[in-house]
């Protein structure tokens, strides 16, 4: 997802202060040690000494010298652990502790972004468009059949068990779920299900509207100021563990838009990384909005849904205007 200076800028602050707060809890651990075992801190000076005297041989090429130095240093270290044993510490009481052991909250390992800054970039995007708002209404405790009957109950309580299905093998298995139909049934409302369960369970959700996605890559892409956020954009769409597209059809389509639809498309299947599609659009419409390659794509790579029925959202106003 492509962040702004100052987004960058805050969740770098983030990753400072939580080095600064382990940090200042491994010292408050230093000192514990330190006043409980007046020997350990004799020891540590001993260590500290002998590292100046092996630095001082490395300098004037005292090889030899610098080795016998580090075995001292290696024999006084496994004092150190001996007395913490014996008083009770564990082993790594003094070692530094990190939130993401793998960047050690740096956010980067091996100069590459760790999956823990993404995951924050991805939530602060989130807390800035809302999104979390919406998912604490768009969700399985809120969930209800009485909107249905029929033909039309069943449509939705089929689908209610494929996207549950769907969570369950979400790590075992790859799979795309395509949901269609009429305006106001539920489509967008079990898209946020999905997103909700599987944000809580620690996967990677990018969630977008589909007009919302396309404005985003032709600002990344035509706008010459923004067009080095683009590789990052894509690394993000193309690699979070579940990409959510919503109202697919109600974004300006051109064959911008058509080629980068099937490009993500397309990458997230070679990868295997879930999506979730909704649309109001029929299958006939679809198929003649877009490319027969993305037409493929989507009804041989995901799981068909259709919803029908009336209008819930508007249902449920005319219910609020009586009251």
């Amino acid at each position: 997802m492509p962040l702004s200076n100052s987004q960058y800028d805050s969740i770098m602050r983030a990753y400072d202060e939580r080095q600064l707060a382990h940090q200042r809890e491994r010292n408050a651990r230093l000192y514990e040690v330190r006043e409980a075992l007046p020997e350990y801190e004799a020891l540590e000076r001993e260590e500290s000494a002998l590292f100046l005297q092996k630095a001082d041989c490395l300098l004037d090429g005292q090889s030899e010298d610098a080795r016998r130095i580090s075995e001292d240093i290696a024999l006084i270290r496994a004092k150190k652990a001996n007395l913490l044993s014996r008083a009770g510490y564990p082993a790594d009481y003094l070692s530094m502790q990190y939130t993401c052991p793998l960047c050690k909250d740096t956010g980067y390992t091996d100069g590459v972004k760790c999956a823990c800054f993404r995951q924050a970039s991805v939530s602060l995007l989130y807390e800035q468009s809302g999104i979390r708002e919406l998912l604490k209404q768009d969700n399985f405790d809120t969930l209800s059949y009485e909107y249905y009957e029929g033909e039309d109950l069943t449509r939705f309580q089929n689908a209610v068990t494929t996207c549950k299905n769907f969570i369950r093998n979400f790590n075992s298995d790859y799979h795309n779920l395509f949901f269609y139909g009429t305006v106001g049934t539920g489509k967008s409302f079990l898209s946020g299900c999905v997103a909700k369960e599987l944000i809580e369970k620690g996967n990677l959700v990018i969630y977008f509207s589909a007009t919302r996605l396309f404005n985003e890559l032709s600002r990344c892409a035509f706008q010459r100021e923004n067009r080095g956020e683009l590789n990052s954009f894509l690394d993000d769409l193309f690699e979070c563990d579940l990409l959510i597209i919503d109202d697919l059809g109600t974004e300006l389509t051109n064959s911008f838009v058509a080629s980068q639809l099937f490009s993500c498309l397309n990458e997230r299947h070679i990868r295997k990384k879930a999506t979730v599609i909704s649309t109001n659009l029929s299958l006939q419409e679809l198929s003649d909005r877009y490319s027969e390659r993305i037409f493929s794509r989507i009804t041989s790579s995901y799981e068909i849904c259709k919803l029908s029925g009336p209008d819930i959202r508007m249902y449920k106003k005319r219910l609020l205007s009586r009251k």
